[in-house]
């Protein structure tokens, strides 16, 4: 990949993203955090999750 291409593709997401409207910009942002996983399973995957549930049960 050229810098060209880098520099197009970079100016490209520039526009597109002003081009949004301030309020379509936040509900983007506020979706990605709802679909965003937790800590806990991003870096320990679903074991910490199962160790909650197996004590919570008890």
């Amino acid at each position: 990949m050229s810098i060209n291409d880098y520099v197009k593709y970079v100016t490209q997401t520039a526009v597109r993203h002003f081009e949004k409207t301030p309020q379509e910009r936040k509900t983007i942002k506020q979706l990605r955090k709802t679909e965003k996983q937790s800590f806990l399973f991003r870096w320990f995957g679903v074991i910490p999750y199962a160790l909650m549930f197996f004590f919570k049960k008890k």
